[in-house]
């Protein structure tokens, strides 16, 4: 990394709930001023992360560009923005947000505004701006990202995950979809809009999140406990995973999420006695936690369609020309492609163990034993399948909660989902826009605390074969280029109009 200075424009206040910082003391209802893209650089330039030794592994260049001039600066920036190792490991266990948020500021500071940090841990960094428009009267619109990425086993990816790799005509690196892609296009879409001197139509909130991995608790919901006035006078918000094409019969459309089903992270515990390993033992903490797992992982939970997924399958069915109620609801899911991925789990609740903990040596049985499970309720659910799972695992298996966050489905139709149709429209026309509910869950879930409605809007445009679904947590994850500049364009058009 350079040792180029810092900026001296910095105010740092200590508070009781963590601390913030404001870069400057700027007006932040002025409009921002115009500014060249040398002068953006040489903003962002000293906050760069340094360069990644390179073994020679997935390095190699096929037909891209191979330097920063010929880079598209959506691509740039998310590939910026991979090579900080965000990594969140979850159980307060992370590298922390810090320098990403830093270069962050520092671009938005280099657009004329004035970005507001916030860490209530060390290193766990959030970012939050407040950006003018032309029509003040308007409720504000929250475009909102994350900064904080899942971690990544290196050995099993054919690129290094942090070293924002041009390959293939792709961006390869651990948060290219979720969700660095769509914290580079919110950049680049306020730097077309800001840099001519021009304004969104209203005002928009954009905020960088930490956390989001681990359910947001120093992120998102730590801002919105601890600083409601960030967003005041909001009443929609933007993010990721929504906005995407998927590939239906041969036909392109675009899924919008309109909702997200519900978050419940489980702890199991058995306990057993704890003996040597040759002894006949039948209350065998780990056999009991094993069953118990096998049960709960088996679950068939009975499919339920909700208001949300009933319209995203009649639209589907209007697009393979079939009658929906001939067709049953997996049959239309698996119509969707690849996107099945995300629309299958969709149709009912979900209950995937995900981390075993047992044992210390290879000949004493252990007194206890663990297991994390990850569960996806559908809207309205939570109690009951919390309960169902208490009785399948049994009295001998302890459930804790340890994590859990609402389930959202928003309006279908309003002025809002017009407005994003209408912007997707005008650059892939005649392209059907179907909304569906999200089976993973965002930073929208704290925000609905303040009356915030959230909607998934990060405008990619795929090839017909590639499994969006499978990049996110996976390995060798991917953005095409060509989507980075698709989205970047749809987002600011939608932000100049809405």
């Amino acid at each position: 990394m350079t040792s180029t200075p810092r900026r001296k424009r910095v105010r740092v206040t200590r508070r009781a709930s963590g601390w913030h910082r404001d870069s400057s003391n700027t007006d932040a209802t002025q409009p921002a001023r115009t500014i060249s893209q040398a002068s953006l650089n040489r903003m962002v330039e000293p906050y760069l992360p340094p360069p990644r030794a390179s073994d020679g592994v997935g390095q190699a260049l096929t037909g891209c560009p191979d330097s920063d001039g010929d880079l598209e600066e959506t691509a740039r920036i998310a590939r910026d923005l991979i090579r900080f190792d965000t990594s969140n490991y979850g159980s307060s266990r992370a590298n922390g947000e810090r320098e990403a948020a830093e270069y962050v500021e520092a671009y938005l500071s280099g657009l004329g505004l004035t970005p507001r940090l916030f860490e209530p841990d060390a290193r766990r960094t959030s970012l939050t701006v407040r950006v003018p428009g032309r029509n003040r009267t308007k409720p504000a619109l929250v475009v909102h990202g994350h900064l904080d990425v899942v971690p990544a086993e290196a050995s099993e990816w054919s690129v290094d995950p942090f070293a924002g790799t041009i390959q293939d005509g792709m961006l390869w690196g651990r948060g290219a979809v979720d969700m660095k892609d769509m914290d580079a296009m919110i950049l680049a879409a306020l730097r077309d809009i800001l840099s001519t001197g021009a304004q969104p139509e209203r005002d928009l909130i954009v905020a960088f999140f930490a956390d989001e991995e681990a359910g947001g608790v120093l992120g998102s919901h730590w801002l919105v406990d601890n600083h409601p006035e960030v967003f005041a006078g909001a009443t929609e918000a933007i993010s990721e995973v929504g906005g995407y094409s998927i590939t239906i019969d041969g036909k392109r459309a675009y899924l919008l999420q309109t909702g997200e089903k519900g978050l419940l992270w489980l702890r199991l515990r058995s306990r057993g006695a704890a003996a040597h390993g040759s002894r006949h033992i039948r209350d065998n903490a780990i056999t009991a936690l094993a069953e118990a797992v096998v049960r709960l992982g088996r679950m068939e939970w009975p499919v339920r369609l909700t208001a949300t997924t009933r319209e995203l399958l009649a639209g589907v069915a209007k697009i393979v020309g079939v009658d929906p109620h001939e067709r049953s609801p997996d049959e239309l899911a698996r119509a969707t492609g690849t996107a099945a991925g995300f629309v299958t789990p969709t149709l009912r609740t979900t209950s995937n163990p995900t981390v075993l903990q047992a044992g210390y040596k290879h000949n004493v049985i252990p007194a206890r034993a663990e297991a994390l499970i990850d569960v996806r309720t559908l809207p309205g659910e939570d109690e009951s399948v919390l309960a169902q799972i208490r009785a399948l695992v049994g009295e001998q298996i302890e459930v804790t909660v340890v994590h859990r966050d609402v389930s959202l489905e928003n309006p279908r139709h309003g002025a809002l989902v017009d407005a994003v149709t209408a912007s997707l429209g005008r650059h892939d026309p005649g392209a059907p826009i179907l909304p569906y509910l999200m089976s993973g869950g965002t930073d929208n879930k704290a925000l609905s605390e303040l009356g915030i409605a959230g909607y998934g809007f990060a405008p990619l445009l795929l090839p017909a074969d590639f499994d969006f679904p499978a990049m996110f947590h996976g390995i060798d994850e991917r953005v095409p280029l060509d989507a980075l500049t698709f989205g970047r364009k749809v987002l600011g058009d939608l932000l100049r109009t809405y």
